[in-house]
């Protein structure tokens, strides 16, 4: 179970606070626990102490970002089922779920742990002429400095972790503002980090509400502010100032069923289940919309509603339950009504669609409007549509016919409808032979369009919080 309170950090140390704010139990609707809440002094002493920082940082050797990671690795394996634990109640997360997230928590520190101590330079053949005879290049990357972090309630530990872990390898001090809803898999996080040797500043995690963030995109002392979550990010940018900004706002992500797909119809739908309800949909890269072959359309959809239908919803503390709450009741009231909307226009749900408190029904639906909301705009919970098509190119279309550009799926035998998809679909990345719900920890991931701008994966988000720094010699 949850401690009774947890503090925050500041500049690597725990600190109480008398506002408190309330954890609920997304299951049962009962305050969990309470977490303390930092004042606007204290978000300007976790700013400074993070400029203060970047000097002691930036010399904080490669080895020695490494063994904070791997300290990090170690103690996150033996604290394994509390931080499962956590996660299912503080997020609603079915405690198979939760303990998968942990595995990634885990792998992602130590990715990161091992990218600390890679080469990070090149040299650069500058005798390009005559006149250039005996000067050579060399680059190296060093820590931007000081950033901020702000993250969603959907992956409370992974989605931390993709930037934390970044950041301790690339030698950036950071603020950290996890989501209110989510804020104690971030706070079991900074105990860990507060048992380690970081210089002091090098970390702060700041229970505030949205209200009271505006320092952490504002202040031009922060070099980079890397944000997930909602549409709101496009303002947070714009308010940015000079600083670099990094997106990740979501999508409607999309699966093609190729017409070639009768023989491997199990896996796919099992594929497709997952990838559609795992989490309740409250995953930037759930497939909202299937397009499948029309030579298979009634076939899958049969099968598909069939297996939806036995999916097991309820508490998310019991092993055998698939689908759990969504994060809260206006959350599930909000998709309920697009449902609605969709159904009033001439959609038809095959299964679902009912709602009690913040639990929705494993909801399926066709002929739904092209301009319906849960097709249109991102239904983040448990819901997908079925929409049939005759040839490949009606769904490489259909599938671009989106303001996003997250992640895409295509289930095909095809090498040359595999590529295709790689080459005509507007997407961060094109998953062939999975769901676009795919991913592993240490690959580009990020969209385009509204999906946001910018990648995360280890490797890259080391690189957005790095700069190349040149040197040119002459030979005397």
């Amino acid at each position: 179970m949850l401690d009774k309170t947890y503090p925050y950090y500041l500049a690597n140390e725990p600190r109480t606070s008398s506002a408190m704010m309330e954890v609920y139990d997304k299951f049962s609707g009962e305050v969990a626990t309470r977490v303390a809440v930092p004042d606007a002094q204290a978000t300007e002493e976790a700013i400074r102490a993070a400029v203060q920082a970047a000097g002691p940082m930036k010399r904080f050797k490669p080895w020695a970002r490494q063994a904070v990671l791997q300290h990090c690795v170690k103690r996150f394996q033996e604290r394994y089922d509390e931080l499962a634990m956590a996660l299912c109640i503080e997020a609603g997360k079915p405690i198979k779920d939760a303990a998968g997230e942990v595995t990634r928590l885990i792998e992602t520190f130590r990715i990161a742990a091992d990218e600390a101590v890679r080469a990070n330079g090149e040299t650069l053949n500058l005798e390009l002429a005559g006149r250039l005879d005996g000067y050579h290049g060399f680059t190296r990357r060093v820590p931007l400095g000081p950033v901020s972090f702000i993250t969603p309630f959907n992956f409370p530990l992974n989605l931390v972790a993709h930037k934390v872990a970044p950041a301790i390898a690339a030698g950036c001090p950071f603020v950290l503002k996890p989501s209110e809803k989510t804020p104690v898999g971030a706070l079991i996080i900074g105990q860990v980090l507060a048992e380690t040797d970081l210089p002091k500043g090098a970390f702060s995690v700041l229970t505030l509400d949205g209200k009271h963030s505006a320092p952490l995109v504002e202040d031009e002392r922060l070099k980079l502010l890397s944000f997930t979550g909602g549409q709101i990010g496009w303002d947070l940018k714009a308010r940015a100032g000079h600083k670099k900004v990094t997106l990740e706002l979501g999508g409607n992500a999309a699966c093609i069923v190729d017409a070639d797909q009768h023989a491997h119809l199990d896996r796919v739908i099992e594929r497709l289940i997952f990838g559609a309800f795992y989490q309740s949909g409250q995953s930037c890269i759930s497939v909202q919309r299937i397009y499948a072959h029309a030579s298979l359309y009634e076939e899958l959809k049969q099968r598909l509603v069939a297996a939806v239908k036995q999916l097991k919803a309820g508490d998310p503390k019991d092993k055998s339950v698939f689908l759990g709450p969504m994060i809260d009741e206006a959350a599930a009231t909000r998709l309920e009504g697009w449902i609605n909307e969709a159904q009033q226009a001439g959609a038809k749900i095959l299964c679902g669609g009912k709602r009690k408190g913040n639990m929705l029904e494993a909801t399926v639906m066709e002929n739904v409007p092209k301009d319906a909301k849960v097709n249109r705009m991102e239904v983040f919970g448990p819901f997908v549509l079925l929409v049939p098509f005759e040839h490949i190119d009606e769904a490489f279309a259909m599938v671009n016919d989106s303001d996003y550009g997250l992640q895409a799926g295509i289930f095909t035998n095809s090498l040359s409808n595999g590529m295709r998809a790689w080459d005509e679909l507007e997407q961060g990345g094109v998953i062939v032979n999975d769901v676009p719900s795919f991913r592993v920890d240490n690959m580009p991931y990020g969209g385009v369009k509204l999906s946001g701008v910018g990648r995360e994966g280890v490797r890259y988000a080391i690189e957005d919080m790095t700069e190349i720094r040149l040197m040119v010699m002459r030979e005397t």
